[in-house]
């Protein structure tokens, strides 16, 4: 009868150690996402510049202008513009290389790295 009632459930010690697994994976989790919703607002912002009639964009830096209005309205500020994303025009269309990395303390000396790179072509409007 000792059997059976060895084999009632998890003990408290590997209760513990779950728990400390998904407090791990969700710590790392919450330093990652932020950086992965900028990069794709940062998408948003380079692809816009082909539908936005408005804006009248015909030149490198009206390309950045217009970047650099919509991280301010993003709430980017972490990121340098001119450092991550170069920008050149080639056959009436702009080529964007959106390419820069984010690190992110874990724990003591242990890093969480991001690394985005990307090449866009937006035509000019």
């Amino acid at each position: 009868m000792t059997f059976a009632r060895s084999q009632k459930g998890m003990s408290i010690i590997s209760w513990l150690l779950v728990l400390g697994l998904v407090a791990f994976f969700a710590s790392a989790a919450f330093k990652v996402i932020p950086h992965y919703l900028d990069y794709m607002s940062m998408e948003k912002i380079i692809t816009s510049v082909e539908t936005d009639k408005a804006a009248d964009i015909r030149t490198v830096g009206d390309f950045y202008n217009h970047v650099s209005k919509g991280m301010q309205v993003n709430s980017i500020r972490d990121l340098k513009l001119r450092d991550a994303l170069e920008v050149t025009v080639e056959n009436n269309e702009f080529r964007a290389h959106l390419k820069y990395e984010k690190r992110e303390p874990l724990i003591e000396n242990l890093d969480l790295v991001v690394h985005f790179d990307k090449e866009f072509r937006v035509r000019m409007p």
